[in-house]
């Protein structure tokens, strides 16, 4: 069936526009165009979309007003901005609801390749009630701590860029939302930023401060919502497969990008626990009773209780933000490598490895690291030599601190 898109634009000469240069998409996307908020709303009640692509500006009811109701009663749509309009304001107020940000103007193929990654990420989660749920996720709960010493350091007099972003890149929640933000086309940066501190200095305090302060695209993780979980736990583990990534990724390639990719995706593999943790508690205290019972694996028991696992729950989220591909594949097989296309020395390499490590390092595991390797992947990117030394680089740098 073909995957339903909506654009939306004052302008009919840009509606137009689109239209031409889309006519080769017919085949796979059911594409409808409405040239304001009220008449999109009008569509969307005679039949489902799958994607809005919608105008900022627009006379009566803004791009940022309409993806506010298409969030509330729409929830599993993927919502995208495309605009050539940046006034601050309107940014601002849209952030919450807006998965993606391009600016006009683009390329068909460009715009193309957003949607179609948008669209074929929703196939990453079979169960339709956790892709609704994830998709509306506009905020992500940060340990108490942080988010008062965040707020703390905005408010100060002398906040430095240096230590907000030193504060953002411990917690995993700060750290995907601010990468997500820097790296769409809201700030213009023409390159890919890797680092919550690199973030944080290309925003600038102004824009981080209109931002956490105005649209609380942080907020307070509740600790007492689940038994027998500590978020910084899970914080020090990520941090654990960041660093360890990072490192196996530099005894390999040269490239920074690589790199940066695989300390970011180790930083946020298990971004996905976070949100089952935030908006299922009761049903992820079922994972964990049975984790502690049965000694089974964590990610397989969540595909028992939700379908899914927090691998694909991540990446999906991720994805939709438009984070790289690197990062969002390193996300989604970290568990199960060999399913992915490719088996050349990756983000996803770097990660896997060192989760397997990190559990090593651990004095009382909650997984087995035997059970956290794939031999098959192993043996099919001949990794099996290399395990000993990028072993030891990582226990070595835990002894360094």
């Amino acid at each position: 069936m073909h995957k339903r898109v909506i654009f939306v634009d004052d302008e009919e000469q840009i509606l137009a526009g689109l239209k031409r240069m889309l006519r080769p998409l017919r085949r796979e996307w059911s594409m409808d165009f409405a040239s304001s908020g009220a008449e999109a709303l009008e569509k969307m009640e005679q039949k489902p979309f799958d994607v809005i692509v919608t105008d900022m500006r627009m006379p009566g009811m803004d791009g940022a007003q309409l993806l506010q109701i298409v969030s509330d009663r729409y929830p599993d749509m993927v919502r995208i901005v495309l605009s050539g309009y940046a006034n601050e304001e309107l940014v601002y107020k849209s952030v919450p609801f807006t998965h993606q940000y391009l600016a006009k103007p683009i390329e068909a193929e460009g715009l193309k390749a957003v949607v179609s990654r948008a669209l074929a990420l929703r196939s990453l989660l079979k169960n339709e009630k956790i892709k609704k749920l994830v998709t509306r996720v506009d905020t992500l709960p940060s340990m108490p701590k942080l988010y008062m010493s965040l707020l703390k350091e905005l408010k100060s007099s002398d906040a430095s860029t240096k230590s907000i972003g030193n504060i953002i890149s411990k917690d995993l929640g700060m750290t995907a939302k601010i990468l997500k933000l820097v790296n769409s086309a809201y700030f213009g940066i023409r390159r890919h930023v890797q680092s919550p501190e690199e973030a944080v200095m290309f925003l600038g305090l102004n824009t981080i401060k209109a931002i956490v302060l105005s649209t609380e695209i942080f907020s307070q993780y509740d600790e007492t919502r689940l038994k027998n979980f500590s978020l910084g736990k899970l914080y020090e583990h990520s941090v654990t497969v960041g660093s360890f990534a990072k490192v196996i990724a530099e005894s390999e390639v040269e490239n920074k990008k690589n790199i940066g990719d695989s300390l970011m995706a180790g930083m946020l593999h298990d971004l996905g626990k976070l949100i089952l943790i935030d908006n299922l508690p009761d049903q992820y205290s079922i994972v964990l009773e049975q984790v502690r019972n049965d000694g089974k694996l964590v990610w397989k028991v969540e595909q028992e209780v939700f379908g899914v696992s927090h691998a694909e729950v991540g990446a999906y989220l991720l994805g939709l933000w438009g984070l790289p591909d690197d990062i969002v594949e390193a996300v989604a097989y970290h568990h199960r490598p060999s399913h992915c296309v490719h088996h050349s020395f990756s983000p996803l390499t770097a990660v896997h490895v060192a989760n397997w490590i990190a559990y090593h390092s651990q004095k009382s595991p909650v997984e087995k690291p035997e059970a956290l390797i794939e031999s098959a992947y192993v043996n099919l990117s001949r990794l099996t030599d290399k395990l000993p030394s990028w072993k030891q680089r990582c226990l070595q740098l835990i002894n360094e601190k």
